[in-house]
């Protein structure tokens, strides 16, 4: 199924007209979180198909857009933080968020409270393996594992958790952004055991083959 992931940036072939005939045989939206809810929103407006959403570390606070509208969440989408659903056929969880590097910011994490979120989502994440024959298709984040696409400064270090995460439960995909890496030179894809890593700033589209007993 062709996947269409944003994060980070308005871009504006996305924010206009043009997203219909694009982006037609797209079957599902992910967002990594720093975009505003107005974007998301026109995005879910465009294309009929489910918008999940996991808010970055500058989403922590209401929006105003210029019509006067003050947005805290953007209408029409799914936020997946700290569960998991099924849409589409496949298998979303979700992690918002960065590494704590302020001493407040609702969207900013120790490792060990990102490993807590994680832990809560083990019995859903069994009940999968059960029905569905898989754990998880993909784990949706803001930030980056750690020392897999993150920055040397604070703010952009990546969660360590994720990586003992996906050894365990093995998701085909972890799509995050925060990181702006564009240009020939930036690694965007990565395989880490079972997982492909992928930096989805500011934009990118998958082909995520649907698998399993959860079709």
């Amino acid at each position: 199924m062709k996947v269409l992931a944003v994060s980070d940036r308005v871009q504006e072939h996305i924010y206009s007209d043009a997203i219909r005939d694009l982006y037609a045989d797209v079957g599902i939206v992910f967002s990594c979180g720093d975009l505003p809810f107005y974007y998301l929103e026109y995005i879910v407006t465009m294309l009929p198909v489910p918008l999940l959403y996991v808010r970055g570390n500058h989403d922590d606070h209401p929006q105003h857009t210029s019509t006067g509208r003050v947005l805290t969440y953007p209408q029409g989408c799914i936020n997946v933080d700290g569960w998991i659903t099924c849409r589409a056929g496949l298998l979303v969880g979700g992690i918002e968020g960065s590494i704590r590097y302020l001493p407040h910011g609702e969207c900013m994490y120790s490792d060990y409270e990102v490993a807590l979120k994680l832990a809560r989502m083990t019995p859903a994440l069994v009940l999968n393996k059960r029905r569905h024959g898989r754990y998880l298709d993909v784990l949706l984040t803001h930030a980056p594992p750690y020392g897999i696409h993150d920055g040397t400064d604070l703010a952009h270090t990546g969660f360590r958790p994720f990586l003992a995460f996906m050894r365990l439960f093995r998701p085909r995909y972890l799509l995050h952004g925060h990181v702006h890496q564009i240009g020939p030179q930036a690694v965007r894809e990565t395989r880490y055991f079972d997982t492909w890593v992928v930096n989805v700033y500011p934009h990118t589209v998958l082909d995520i083959p649907l698998v399993g007993k959860g079709r």
